[in-house]
C-alpha cells in the first residue's frame, strides 16, 4: 500500500513538474518573461558600474588607466598633455559564480595618499528587465570592501594615513544600480551609493551618500558614446572647513568618452576630471574641475575568458 502511495505521490509530482514546465515554455515562446538582455556592453562605463555580471565560468580580465591633467597649470604641452604623468592605474579580475552573481578583485594605484589599494566586491543581478514590460527595469546590487596597504604615517596625526589599527584601513561601497534599455541603442542607469571610510582627515565625513547616473548611446554597429556622473550629498559645514582650512576643493565627478567593442574586447577612450578610479576615492575625492582644464583622459580594457562548462 505504501509503495502505491509513493508511486502516485511521485507521478502526480513529475505530473505537475512537467505542467509548471510547460507553462514556462509557454510563456518564454510567448516573449512574456523574455528577458532583456546587453543593457550595456560592459561592467562598466567611465566611473560608475552597469547593471551587467558576468556569465557562469566567464573570467573577465580589467585594465584602467588615467593620466594627468590635458591643460590647466600641470598640462599642457610641457607635461605632453599629461601623458607624461599617471594619476592611477587599476587591474582587477571579475569571475561569474552564477550568470546572476559575479565576484571581483583589484589592485590599484590609489590617486591621493590612501595608496595601494586592494578591492573585494560581490554583484548581484536581483531584478532583470523584460521585454514586455512586465519588469521595466533591472536591478543589480553591487558591495565591495577596500583595504590600503600604505605605510601608515605615524608622525602626522592630520594625515589621510595615520593608521593606529588594522580597521582604519577599510572602507567600504554599496550601490543600487537601476538601468533600463529603451532600445538596441540607447540605455541609462541610476545609482543610488552609499560610501564608507573608517578613518578620514579631520571634519572629513565617514559616511557619504551619493547618486550617479550615466548612459550609453550606439553611433554605430562596434562604437558608442558613454557618459556618467555622481553627485555626493556633503555635510555643507564640513565642506566649507576643509576648503578654508585644508584648501581642498571638492567637484562632482563626470566622465565622457567612446567605448569601442572588437570581438572580446571592450575597449574605453574617456575623458574625466576624476583623478581615482576606485569608488571609495573618486566619489568623496574629486578635486580637479573641467573649468581649469583639470580633465585627463584614460583607457580600460575588457577581455572575458571562458574557464568551463555550466
Amino acid at each position: 500500500m505504501k509503495k502505491k502511495i509513493f508511486m502516485a505521490l511521485m507521478l502526480s509530482a513529475t505530473y505537475g513538474y512537467g505542467q509548471v514546465e510547460l507553462e514556462k515554455e509557454l510563456l518564454s515562446t510567448s516573449g512574456a518573461r523574455e528577458k532583456v538582455s546587453a543593457t550595456f556592453k560592459s561592467t562598466r562605463l567611465i566611473n560608475g558600474h552597469t547593471n551587467e555580471t558576468i556569465h557562469k565560468n566567464e573570467l573577465d580580465f580589467k585594465v584602467d588607466h588615467r593620466f594627468g591633467d590635458i591643460a590647466g597649470s600641470n598640462g599642457g604641452l610641457r607635461q605632453f598633455f599629461g601623458l607624461d604623468n599617471s594619476t592611477d592605474i587599476r587591474i582587477g579580475f571579475e569571475y561569474g559564480i552564477s550568470d546572476r552573481l559575479t565576484a571581483g578583485f583589484a589592485r590599484a594605484k590609489g590617486a591621493t595618499t590612501v595608496q595601494q589599494l586592494y578591492e573585494g566586491s560581490l554583484k548581484f543581478r536581483l531584478l532583470e528587465q523584460t521585454v514586455n514590460e512586465h519588469i521595466p527595469v533591472a536591478v543589480t546590487l553591487f558591495g565591495s570592501s577596500t583595504i590600503a596597504a600604505v605605510r601608515a604615517n605615524r608622525e602626522d596625526p592630520s594625515s589621510a594615513t595615520a593608521y593606529e589599527n588594522f580597521q582604519d584601513r577599510l572602507n567600504y561601497v554599496a550601490q543600487m544600480i537601476i538601468a533600463r534599455k529603451f532600445n538596441s541603442n540607447f540605455s541609462i542607469v541610476i545609482t543610488p551609493t552609499y560610501v564608507h571610510r573608517n578613518f578620514t582627515v579631520f571634519r572629513d565625513q565617514n559616511d557619504l551618500f551619493a547618486i550617479g547616473a550615466g548612459g550609453r548611446a550606439k553611433i554605430s554597429k562596434r562604437m558608442a558614446v558613454v557618459i556618467d556622473y555622481f553627485l555626493p550629498f556633503r555635510n555643507q559645514e564640513d565642506q566649507t572647513y576643509l576648503e578654508q582650512v585644508g584648501n581642498r576643493k571638492f567637484y562632482n565627478p563626470l566622465g565622457v568618452g567612446l567605448e569601442i567593442e572588437t570581438g572580446g574586447h571592450v575597449f574605453h577612450l574617456n575623458f574625466t576630471n576624476a583623478t581615482a578610479i576606485q569608488e571609495v576615492q573618486f566619489i568623496p575625492e574629486t578635486t580637479s574641475s573641467w573649468t581649469k582644464g583639470q580633465y585627463r583622459w584614460g583607457f580600460g580594457i575588457s577581455r572575458r575568458f571562458t574557464l568551463g562548462k555550466d
